[in-house]
Formats: C-alpha cells, sequence, structure tokens
C-alpha cells in the first residue's frame, strides 16, 4: 500500500494531526476516511477541490473515502471562517444544491464500488432527529466550557453568535460518531479552519464510546498565494468547478499566470504527477525561467484533471485564439465568462467610429479614427479600416455580441 502521508507530506499538505502516531497506526491498513462538503452554493470552487483531490489521493492509495454532502448542516451554517451569521437558505435551494454537488464529486471520486468509497447526505440521519434526541444524547456530551474554547466560536464572540450556528460542531460531531459506527469510518478530513468541528468529533467519540476507540482527525493547509493572498480567486471572484461559471479557458489562463514560486508549489498540491517527476519539472523551470515550463505544467495537469481532455483542448483553442484574433469559434458561455465583465450595450446600425467609443475601445472618435487608421482595430475576428463601416446586427456573434480587438492583447464586448 501506497504511504499516503509520506506523499501527503512531500506536497505540503498536511496542517495538523489529532495525533500522529495513531493516525500513522490506522492508515498502515486500508481504511475509511471522510470529508465534508457544504453545498451553500451550487458549485464548489478551487478551494474545495484541494479536498477533493485530498480525497482522490486516500482512494488512489487504497483507502475507502466517504464524501459527505451537508443537507443538513447546510441548513444551519458552518461559522468557520465566518465574521458574521450566515443568511439561512431555503430548503428547496439547499435540495438543488446538495444534487449539484453531489454530481461534481462523481466526476472526480469513484463511486461505483461501495468498498471503494460512498457519496452520503448528512440529511439521511440528522434530519429526522428530535430536539429532545440531540439534547439528550449528544448535547449533554459537550459542557459550554469546551465549546467556546473553539476558536470558530471564540473569534465570534465579540461580534455575535447564534445559538444555531454555536451549536454547529455538535451536529458535525454527530458525523463523524454516525460514520464510525455505520460504515467503519476512522479518520476525518477538512480544511485548517476546521480544526475546531473535527476535534469536537472526536471528542464526541471519547465521550460515547471511550479512549481506546480508533479515530483521528487530519487538516489541509488552507491554500495561499506567494504574496498572502487568499489562492483561487481572480478579479472577477472565485473559480468554479463548473465549467458554465468558469470557463476552461480562465482556469487555465489563472495557473499559466502563477508565479514561479507558486507554481512549483501548486504541482504539488493539485497534480498527481510523482515526486520525481514533479522535482524534474521545478529544475528545468529554473533552469530557464523565461519558458514558464513549470505554469505550462500546472496548467495543462490541473486543467485536464478537473475538465478533462476536451476541456484542456477547448482551453488551448481559446488561447490560440485570443492570441490570434479569431475569436468566431468561441463558445458563447465563454465569451460571457472571459468578457463579461468588459461588456457594454451597443446599438447596431452605427458607424465604427461612434461604436469604438460607445464600445470603450476609443475615448473619442478622433482617437478612434486614429485606430482604425493604424490598422488596429478587428471586430469579430475581422480587421477593419474603413472608418465609415457600419456596425450591422446580422454579423453579430450568437446574433448579440461584437468582440472588438485594439492592438495585440486589448479586448473589449459590445452586446446588442
Amino acid at each position: 500500500m501506497e504511504n499516503i502521508i509520506e506523499d501527503l507530506t512531500y506536497r505540503g499538505l498536511v496542517a495538523q494531526y489529532s495525533d500522529e502516531e495513531k493516525i500513522r497506526e490506522i492508515l498502515s491498513k486500508p481504511t475509511t476516511v471522510y470529508c465534508g462538503f457544504d453545498p451553500s452554493a451550487s458549485s464548489m470552487h478551487l478551494g474545495n477541490f484541494v479536498m477533493i483531490s485530498l480525497l482522490m489521493r486516500f482512494q488512489r492509495a487504497g483507502h475507502r473515502i466517504i464524501a459527505l454532502v451537508g443537507g443538513a448542516t447546510g441548513m444551519i451554517g458552518d461559522p468557520s471562517g465566518k465574521s458574521k451569521e450566515r443568511n439561512l437558505q431555503g430548503e428547496e435551494t439547499l435540495r438543488e444544491n446538495t444534487a449539484s454537488i453531489k454530481r461534481q464529486l462523481e466526476r472526480f471520486l469513484d463511486f461505483s464500488d461501495p468498498n471503494k468509497g460512498l457519496v452520503l447526505n448528512n440529511y439521511d440521519w440528522l434530519g429526522s432527529m428530535s430536539t429532545l434526541d440531540f439534547l439528550r444524547d449528544y448535547g449533554k456530551c459537550f459542557s459550554i466550557n469546551y465549546m467556546l474554547s473553539k476558536e470558530i466560536v471564540s473569534s465570534r464572540l465579540e461580534a455575535g453568535i447564534s445559538f444555531t450556528e454555536f451549536a454547529y460542531q455538535i451536529l458535525q460531531s454527530i458525523d463523524f460518531h454516525h460514520l464510525l459506527h455505520t460504515y467503519g469510518c476512522r479518520i476525518q478530513l477538512g480544511g485548517n479552519d476546521q480544526w475546531g468541528n473535527l476535534t469536537s468529533g472526536l471528542e464526541l467519540i471519547r465521550k460515547l464510546d471511550g479512549d481506546n476507540e480508533a479515530a483521528g482527525a487530519l487538516t489541509a493547509h488552507l491554500i495561499t498565494r506567494s504574496d498572502g493572498k487568499k489562492f483561487g480567486k481572480s478579479e472577477d471572484g472565485a473559480l468554479f468547478l463548473d465549467p458554465k461559471l468558469t470557463s476552461p479557458y480562465r482556469l487555465y489562463q489563472y495557473f499559466i499566470n502563477t508565479t514561479d514560486e507558486d507554481a512549483v508549489k501548486y504541482l504539488k498540491v493539485f497534480t498527481f504527477l510523482s515526486h520525481e517527476e514533479i522535482e524534474a519539472v521545478a529544475k528545468e523551470h529554473f533552469a530557464n525561467p523565461g519558458a514558464r515550463i513549470a505554469q505550462k505544467k500546472l496548467a495543462e495537469e490541473v486543467t485536464r484533471l478537473i475538465h478533462k481532455e476536451e476541456g484542456l483542448k477547448e482551453a488551448l483553442d481559446t488561447t490560440a485564439a485570443f492570441f490570434s484574433g479569431n475569436v468566431t469559434s468561441l463558445k458563447e458561455e465563454t465569451i460571457v465568462d472571459v468578457l463579461g465583465g468588459l461588456k457594454k450595450t451597443v446599438t447596431p446600425g452605427s458607424d465604427l467610429l461612434s461604436f469604438l467609443v460607445e464600445v470603450g475601445a476609443a475615448s473619442s472618435k478622433r482617437e478612434a479614427k486614429t485606430l482604425v487608421g493604424q490598422n488596429s482595430i478587428a471586430v469579430n475576428g475581422q480587421k477593419i479600416s474603413d472608418p465609415e463601416a457600419v456596425i450591422r446586427a446580422e454579423d453579430a456573434l450568437y446574433g448579440k455580441y461584437f468582440i472588438v480587438k485594439r492592438g495585440k492583447k486589448n479586448y473589449y464586448l459590445g452586446q446588442i
């Protein structure tokens, strides 16, 4: 069996162990591990993918994995990392999000054999629990002092925390206890911000089953960039795993534009390249940093991993289209995802100079005329050198878009 701990250590993924020696012993033979996923949104993002890839590593190392979608805990809201109360989701929205998250997990994890992996919903056991059962069977196991000592709670005391979010750690603890006794699950995984919730689960197991129960918790580092900023955010917000929300091209561009330091770090965190392959890429990269070898390898590997070969091909084709200016082959969702933030409403039938001002490619008709005279303007992939040309509705991509390229790399989007 592959030594999963040594691999995670090399990749810089392990932040904390509840008991390293005990966890190593548990993982010395095939066991069951789980990680929870919050259905507060319809799609997971790159930060969540760190935990998905962690489950992938455990599964590939021969362990059984459980991906737990929080259909019940999602109704409460995890206080971790929040400075104020969450807005509670409606039941219908949560059901839709839970189903969407399950479909995403199935893209990356093998649930074809229950001996290899399971995807579960904690609403199945928490949803029918009565208030009296919750208080008698589980609430009795936690002192207020213990719960207040958790950073996820103490950090919120000054701003205020409701009893609802205060009790979240007990619900997550019940999950671990239930999975231990129903599925033999002995290890809980989570991000480093989940440490308080994970150790509460161990406390409940200790109280109900005694000190000798073989169970442990392991957290992964929350990934940051070399400049200390939060990982996985672009200027337009979170980078989602749903290609309809974040195109393969934008994902590819995020990784191709990482720093040299981050590129090698992310090769360890996100890819399944062997240690030897990563070291070889790093050596080649730093021998010739200008070639951006690590960034290219990283972008290709991650895009392929998340969006398969067809997604990587789309990203590379889109990259080539924007570089060359031949944008007529772009998918509509790619146009919206990549250029949507630049969108300006335009009026078809106007002359080219007025149109360029309207779309923001020129500050005045005078500047627009100069740009056209310099042969610097292309609309939907076609160079236009006639300042009196008319922008016609029938020439719009998908009946509504005009992609304007000014010079070598400045793009603008007009929409009818």
